[in-house]
């Protein structure tokens, strides 16, 4: 069960700026981070439900109808007299050109309805595991509460709970005597108080937690592996509540060269485990040509979810096969991860030549 915004994606072909593209024709998708959640376990073979708030009007209709040709369940998703279908607009960077997004959300659904409308004892009756992020919470009040509301419930339920912290600098608007970073801090630990396993990268860290990783430098993109268990380890003080916290790695060498992998850090036994590995030493994956990097980080924590809820792996195997799932979401256009176990499995065991297969 997942529970946020989904948005109607703009983006003009290839490499091209929206400077250059409008007047004209842009890709429209449907995205959002909890929604590529769902999709992408559901895609894997996993029985996923999507909860969220949607106008009333044909776009709606396309949007749940693309979500339900995935598998997803949509029979919780409230659709609402107010508000409209929240949107933002990509721009695929190239080289040293980051890629760019920006929003457009303000107004939407779901940022409205009151979080009363959600009657969460009923939506999670006889399901195993709620995931959330740091994204819904921040776009308003009402989302926020809907959010923690969320958590609570699923924690009275017996649910196992996720969040990925997903700090969007651009959002927590929605309180005006505090900066973005200052309302993320303030906010998330309530909703983090209720959660089993948490999702980020050290930047999340950072600028949700104020928990720094020594001497980063997150635009130069190199990563410190010795330092990542520190972390992991400052969480867990903060919220011994937690079992699981998983990081993703990644150096940005430029916009389409990334290297990619993860770190598990279990808080019962205080150990990490780092994903993918070569003798026994961290050796990220090395993607020399993106095709789309947005929606990677939900791939790989709808990939964990699915290894640990569905398939029933220890959290070793399940870093691994989330990984190279994720990895996979690279090469793939669009925010869902379009793949299968089987290609999934193979390039966790080390299969990365490329290769056709017949």
């Amino acid at each position: 069960m997942t529970f946020g915004e989904i948005m109607a994606r703009f983006s003009p072909p290839g490499n091209l700026r929206l400077d250059q593209a409008m007047p004209g024709s842009l890709d429209i998708t449907f995205a959002g981070c909890e929604a590529s959640v769902a999709v992408s376990y559901a895609i894997l073979g996993g029985k996923s439900f999507f909860v969220s708030s949607l106008p009333k009007n044909s776009l709606t209709n396309a949007c749940v109808s693309n979500l339900k040709s995935y598998g997803v369940r949509t029979n919780h998703i409230i659709i609402s007299d107010a508000g409209r279908l929240g949107t933002y607009y990509l721009e695929t960077g190239s080289n040293q050109r980051a890629s760019k997004v920006e929003y457009d959300r303000d107004g939407s659904s779901i940022s409205l309805l009151e979080p009363i409308r959600y009657n969460w004892k009923t939506i999670l009756n006889n399901k195993a595991w709620l995931h959330v992020s740091g994204i819904t919470p921040a776009i308003s009040k009402n989302a926020f509460e809907a959010t923690l509301l969320a958590v609570i419930t699923a924690k009275e339920a017996g649910l196992t709970v996720s969040c990925d912290l997903n700090f969007r600098n651009k959002l927590w608007k929605w309180n005006s005597r505090y900066s973005s970073k200052e309302l993320a801090r303030l906010e998330m630990p309530k909703i983090l108080r209720h959660v089993d396993m948490i999702i980020g990268n050290e930047q999340d860290a950072d600028d949700v937690l104020d928990i720094e990783l020594a001497d980063a430098n997150f635009e130069e993109g190199s990563i410190k592996t010795k330092e990542y268990p520190k972390i992991a380890d400052q969480i867990n003080e903060k919220f011994p509540n937690i079992n699981f916290i998983a990081i993703t790695l990644r150096e940005s060498i430029s916009a389409n060269h990334n290297r990619w992998g993860a770190m598990i850090y279990n808080c019962e036994n205080k150990l990490s485990y780092f994903s993918p590995k070569k003798q026994n030493t961290y050796c990220p994956f090395e993607i020399t040509d993106i095709v789309d990097r947005l929606g990677a980080g939900d791939s790989f924590a709808a990939a964990l979810i699915f290894s640990m809820n569905h398939l029933k792996l220890d959290y070793k195997d399940a870093l691994d096969f989330a990984v190279a799932a994720s990895c996979i979401a690279h090469s793939i256009k669009g925010d869902y991860n379009i793949t299968t176990v089987d290609e999934v499995r193979k390039l966790a065991d080390g299969f990365t030549s490329g290769r056709v297969i017949r």
